[in-house]
């Protein structure tokens, strides 16, 4: 075996936290082969040491040197020096409070596979509930081009500075960062993708959080790249998987439950939305949209169907898309996020 077979192999790979190739980040300190005995010697060095998925590298690596000859594989991880992680975006977003294991801060991503079926209605309510059920709370609008969250939940200002940390705007008891608050009046959004996960990442490294029990996230509907670039920043996350009862929907909706189990999300649970329309004269139930989706979707996925939540609008129109807590629909929100609650801290 030759020496650039082995840099062949090497030069496409990246590393598994930075996301970077390892010729990009200089990260090939070594590579010996002894071409009498066939053995290779690699020393590589990477963002994290003593982590799960170096082993799963070094051993798809070795597999992919013995099949390409090589009699023995040697493979040696060193440390990246901190002073050339900090050029790379990936890193700081590791890096920050959130992120880095120090915050005690649970992720809840709340995705659809599909848009139109209340995904933001759905996180502004279980966000304001969480909040009335004493906990801590912060939602970012990572719906990137369909941001809604700030008018759904009544929002009229905008953040602030404080030294080089953004004040994200608080309402109903809940932290909220949105792409809404850095656009002028209701443009549209034409920035390409990575633009806007720069946006992204800064609400991550940038914002002043304080301390959070929650951290909600408003993902962008399906599975597209602005979806994916979220699974792969957050390490670990929950999340809710928003569907109406309608079959369709519910099966587009699959797609998006199966992308966060192939990032290692553990599913919390289903919502249906739109469930039903009850009349407030008769208080007999339509189901205009069907029945039975999220019942589908929650087998499929193996998870609890967490609410059942029918049409409707709030009765206060200076709360937004906030439902008082002594609604119909306001009441079956609460309850939902006491589930929520239970199913994440009771487990």
């Amino acid at each position: 075996m030759k020496k650039q077979q082995v840099m062949t192999i090497l030069r496409p790979v990246q590393d598994p936290f930075i996301h970077k190739r390892f010729v990009e980040t200089d990260a090939i300190k070594l590579v010996e082969v002894d071409e009498t005995t066939g053995k290779v010697t690699i020393e590589l060095a990477l963002s994290q040491l003593n982590q799960p998925e170096n082993d799963r590298l070094k051993k798809e690596l070795t597999n992919k040197l013995i099949q390409a000859g090589a009699s023995d594989v040697a493979i040696h991880f060193t440390q990246l020096p901190e002073e050339q992680l900090k050029k790379y975006p990936q890193y700081q977003v590791m890096m920050s409070p959130l992120l880095n294991g120090e915050a005690k801060t649970t992720f809840l991503a709340i995705a659809s596979g599909k848009g139109g079926v209340g995904k933001s209605t759905i996180t502004a309510n279980l966000a304001a509930n969480l909040a009335r059920l004493g906990k801590k709370v912060g939602i970012i609008d990572a719906d990137i081009y369909g941001f809604s969250i700030p008018h759904m939940m009544g929002v009229t200002k905008k953040p602030t500075l404080q030294g080089n940390k953004i004040i994200p705007v608080e309402a109903h008891g809940v932290k909220i960062m949105s792409m809404d608050f850095f656009v002028e009046g209701n443009d549209p959004v034409i920035w390409r993708g990575p633009r806007l996960g720069k946006m992204l990442n800064s609400f991550f490294i940038e914002v002043d959080w304080g301390e959070l029990d929650y951290l909600l996230l408003d993902l962008p509907p399906g599975t597209g790249d602005m979806a994916l670039n979220v699974h792969t920043t957050l390490p670990t996350s929950k999340e809710i998987i928003v569907t109406t009862p309608h079959e369709t929907a519910a099966h587009v909706a699959s797609r998006a439950g199966k992308m966060a189990r192939n990032t290692n999300h553990e599913i919390v649970g289903v919502v249906e939305n739109m469930s039903y329309f009850e009349s407030q004269t008769t208080h007999e139930r339509e189901y205009i949209f069907g029945k039975g989706g999220g019942e589908w979707l929650a087998k499929e996925l193996t998870a609890p169907l967490l609410a059942e939540i029918p049409l409707g609008q709030p009765n206060n129109d200076n709360t937004g898309s906030i439902y008082a807590k002594d609604e119909v629909i306001g009441k079956i929100y609460y309850q939902m996020a006491e589930v929520v609650i239970n199913e994440i801290e009771n487990k």
